[in-house]
């Protein structure tokens, strides 16, 4: 899915490893679709923190005299794409500070909606902020914490936080791990079960950092939960009251990579599951099925396979594409799809098509590729998005237009139809898109397909009081 949905970001720690930076920086490496805009990792030795933060990809930002120079046998890491706080390396994590108890680093991925009413409560109690993202807040929360012990301090801030947050801290000879009581965002514990490294933990947001790096998945870490690895093991706490989860939904339809597994199912099985059901719902005549990729590949196989017809790519991605790139001073007709993505008329050519993709937001990418596929040959093209309409922005961690930009919010299914010049255009229902959950959408949060949001907030982003943190707030 070109450049429609920005990725949030990614956290990685490893305890008790000797090459614990390196291990980090491979995990980072395959968590790298969550966030390209910074990587930093922050290693221990026992002695002392020593960082290193850079703007860029994974494989620009740590060579390997840096890795050599991260020593120690822990270590945390950060793959970052801005949700609040401007793109600078200022906001680029892990953050390190020094207060009374020693150095901290902290790695986040989530957003706090209630991160700028914090922040401006600390200024004028005298904190003095080096950044825009609302993870300084919860440092500034530790700080200024009357409680005597690291995590007494973290457990008291935690308890001011609202929205999304998957959490790692690392200290001079602890790595702490925490999740969000609702558990918008993954979080995942595993472990190395051989060689020098066995028993050494690992903490990433997705299961498919531990492939890479070889190390078991033992369980999510869980909703609520706070889980410290020190020098006597592993402990879990778990400190704040229970409330009603409220899992992103959209980290299966495009967030997650393929094979991870998350919240207990494996991503490439739902997304074919979402297709397959997408195909019964809008099914339509048609003579090839094709994906816009990467996101929509499992669904358009899933497609293919319910309805009978044949799954072709008639889209090819150009994966060598960076961040940036200089536009010709001669205007050439949907310039910014056409370097991703290029239509094969050899396949298209006279062909009823049903082109798949995971959502739509603006829907001028959906427009643009829709005429590359006429352009190429295409007779009929057939928009089936395995998806509801995008009606509502996120505020836990996912980078979306406000709600003035997203097209299903202020047009109808014909509308758009209309604007991105398809033949027909369908969407999944919502109850369709848990048909592979059994038809439960409990324990979900699908706030951007309803506007429904566990955590509410006014217009300038700021929370209202909700009974669902109110035991929170006693605390």
């Amino acid at each position: 899915m070109p450049d429609k949905f920005r990725e949030e970001c990614a956290v990685m720690g490893v305890y008790g490893h000797p090459e614990a930076a390196n291990m980090v920086y491979l995990g980072l490496y395959a968590l790298q679709h969550r966030g390209q805009e910074s990587s930093g990792i922050v290693s221990s030795d026992g002695k002392g923190l020593t960082s290193h933060r850079q703007m860029g990809l994974v494989a620009d930002v740590f060579k390997e005299d840096v890795i050599k120079r991260l020593e120690g046998s822990s270590a945390i890491g950060h793959n970052r794409y801005s949700t609040t706080g401007q793109s600078h390396l200022k906001n680029a994590q892990p953050f390190v500070v020094e207060y009374s108890q020693g150095p901290i680093a902290i790695s986040h991925n989530g957003n706090l909606v209630n991160g700028t009413l914090l922040r401006e409560e600390l200024e004028r109690a005298g904190s003095i902020f080096q950044s825009t993202s609302d993870t300084e807040v919860i440092i500034h929360l530790i700080a200024t914490s009357k409680e005597s012990s690291l995590m007494g301090r973290i457990i008291e801030a935690l308890a001011k936080a609202r929205g999304a947050y998957s959490l790692l801290f690392l200290t001079l000879d602890r790595m702490i791990a925490a999740r969000d009581p609702m558990g918008f965002r993954p979080l995942v514990l595993g472990r190395f079960q051989s060689g020098p490294s066995a028993g050494a933990y690992v903490v990433a947001s997705e299961t498919c950092a531990l492939d890479l790096i070889e190390a078991v998945y033992l369980r999510d870490v869980e909703p609520g939960e706070i889980v410290v690895f020190g020098p006597d093991g592993m402990e879990s706490l778990k400190p704040f009251p229970p409330v009603p989860h409220a899992k992103c939904i959209f980290e299966y339809i495009y967030f997650a990579r393929p094979d991870s597994n998350l919240f207990g199912h494996n991503v490439y099985q739902v997304r074919k599951a979402l297709g397959r059901q997408l195909a019964r719902e809008n099914g339509v005549p048609a003579d090839l099925v094709t994906p816009v990729p990467d996101s929509g590949v499992p669904a358009a196989i899933g497609y293919a396979e319910d309805s009978g017809i044949p799954l072709d790519f008639g889209l090819i991605r150009n994966h060598y594409v960076g961040r940036t790139f200089i536009e010709p001073s001669q205007s050439i007709r949907n310039f910014g799809v056409k370097i991703k993505l290029n239509a094969q008329r050899a396949v298209l050519e006279g062909k009823r098509v049903v082109v798949v993709d995971d959502s739509i937001v603006r829907g001028t990418t959906s427009r643009k590729i829709i005429r590359m596929l006429r352009d190429a040959g295409a007779k009929e093209v057939h928009m089936r998005i395995s998806s509801p309409p995008t009606v509502g922005p996120c505020y836990y961690g996912i980078d979306t237009p406000n709600r003035t930009e997203l097209i299903a919010a202020n047009g109808s299914v014909e509308e758009i139809r209309r604007y991105i010049e398809a033949d027909t255009l369908a969407y999944l229902s919502r109850d369709g898109m848990y048909t592979y959950f059994d038809g439960k959408s409990q324990g979900f949060c699908d706030a951007c397909f309803t506007g429904n949001y566990p955590v509410h907030f006014d217009d300038e982003g700021h929370t209202k009081q909700l009974h669902l943190f109110e035991a929170l707030q006693q605390r």
